[in-house]
């Protein structure tokens, strides 16, 4: 009976953690073009790898993965470019300000 109780216990205990919402649920941080795009890069990257690894498993046929592989590099050399564009933006007023002082 002892161990029962304990168990029920121990599953409530449990449950109200996993489940217990935090503070403001409602409140998370808002995320930047950046932010998007440094996240679309890793995907273009994981992308890439796996693209290799199913071609070196004989997978895709060469022209296939030629063709796939050229669409997700330009495709990553245009998230890359943007995110530099908005690094440079974004750290120029910063720069001009310090400088001000």
């Amino acid at each position: 009976m002892m161990t029962l109780a304990a168990c029920i216990l121990l599953t409530v205990a449990l449950l109200a953690f996993v489940f217990w919402p935090e503070r403001n649920p409602f409140l998370q941080r808002t995320k930047t073009r950046v932010d998007y795009l440094r996240e679309r890069k890793e995907v273009i990257y994981d992308n890439l790898r796996d693209l290799n690894f199913e071609y070196r498993a004989g997978k895709y046929p060469e022209e296939d993965y030629a063709a796939q592989r050229a669409a997700l590099e330009n495709e990553a050399a245009n998230v890359i470019a943007e995110i530099e564009v908005l690094d440079r933006t974004s750290s120029a007023p910063a720069a001009r300000a310090s400088s001000t002082r």
